[in-house]
């Protein structure tokens, strides 16, 4: 970390439906620990990260409990931009990531903290040249919760959108160095496996 460590809580999403793996993913075990559990070892690792919660379903919520965190439960239900909302409504600024992300690099998390902190943005998104953005390893501000809420109302599930009414901090990734885009890799088959054990 660079300067004055600014800490946050990193929240974890982990209500998804894990329709392509064929079982609850976040929970599958790979060298003795449950993959939401690589995310969050990696993401406490983080010098910027002094804590870490998951934000599941409410049918959910005992599994996570037993990894020994604070679950925070999402009742909205409209995927990961009611995730977003109740992290930020329940922990203010947060580092918000996928739990299927196992390999997310500490040292760009802080990077990306550190980024927001100096751009007193709303978000701090990371972004592909090709436009697409990662809005699952990013920081959002609780300033952030009006736009969410407003779009959340009107049916606006898209976090796309919502982002871009932000008036966001992007983060160029072509520009980055090769062992921080490792953080972007997610596990949706069996098969995404293998890169994991590696």
């Amino acid at each position: 970390m660079y300067g004055n460590a600014r800490k946050m809580i990193a929240a974890v999403l982990a209500g998804g439906k894990s329709r392509r793996f064929g079982e609850n993913k976040l929970l599958y075990k790979v060298d003795g620990k449950p993959i939401v559990m690589h995310t969050i070892e990696r993401l406490l690792k983080a010098e910027s990260i002094d804590d870490v919660v998951i934000v599941t379903c409410q049918e959910k919520k005992r599994d996570f409990e037993a990894l020994g965190f604070r679950v925070l439960i999402d009742d909205l239900l409209v995927g990961p931009i009611g995730g977003i909302f109740v992290a930020l409504k329940e922990v203010g600024d947060a580092f918000i990531a996928a739990g299927d992300m196992p390999l997310i690099n500490p040292k760009f998390v802080d990077y990306i903290v550190e980024r927001f902190y100096e751009s007193k943005s709303l978000a701090c998104i990371p972004i592909w040249a090709n436009g697409y953005i990662e809005p699952l390893h990013a920081v959002y501000s609780k300033d952030f919760l009006p736009i969410l809420k407003e779009q959340i109302e009107k049916g606006e599930y898209m976090i796309r959108k919502a982002i871009e009414r932000a008036d966001p901090c992007y983060i160029m990734i072509d520009d980055l160095p090769e062992e921080f885009k490792e953080s972007f890799f997610n596990i949706n088959t069996k098969h995404d496996l293998k890169r994991l054990l590696g």
